[in-house]
């Protein structure tokens, strides 16, 4: 039986994790197995400047964080190594990097397990097709060359009614 004061700190850190997991906006659970220090620094640094949080955390605490919430369907994929990838911001940003960093493993043993994006729980598929959306700025882009495109019809139309006009007048 451990003690109060070792009990007491896993109890903060499955509160402080459980917090984090329902105050993101995705988050993404991988297998990390096979992987060497080398690629894990660099993937670390990738999604800490993409401002996602990553950590190895223990199966048994990524349940006992989950009991309770949305995300409780996520406690299947917790076996063996995992560690999880939480993006507070962007939604797409820790899929995005880490089906990369999937696709480029050479060993297939880093694999996506599963993960979440505002409030559903996604399977290892899910979390694929959330990789591929382009991200916030992309999606802006996107949103302001159809709205430009409907206005300039609307500008196009009005013109064209105001030529009628003109004309009928005349």
């Amino acid at each position: 039986m451990p003690s109060n004061k070792i009990l007491a700190k896993k109890q903060a850190l499955v509160k402080a994790l459980s917090e984090k997991m329902v105050g993101s906006m995705a988050g993404v659970v991988v297998s990390y197995n096979g992987i060497s220090v080398d690629a894990d620094t660099k993937l670390r640094k990738e999604l800490r400047e993409a401002g996602v949080e990553y950590s190895v955390v223990k199966n048994t605490m990524l349940r006992l964080a989950v009991k309770g919430t949305a995300y409780e369907a996520l406690a299947a994929s917790f076996k063996g190594d995992t560690a999880i990838a939480l993006s507070a911001e962007d939604p797409a940003a820790a899929a995005r990097i880490l089906c990369k960093f999937a696709e480029a493993d050479k060993s297939k043993r880093f694999t996506v397990k599963a993960g979440f994006c505002d409030g559903q729980v996604l399977d290892a598929a899910g979390v694929q097709s959330i990789a591929t959306m382009p991200n916030r700025e992309g999606l802006l882009s996107m949103l302001a060359g159809s709205l430009s495109g409907i206005i300039g019809g609307l500008a196009v139309a009005l013109q064209a009614v105001a030529d009628k006009q003109d004309e009928t007048a005349a």
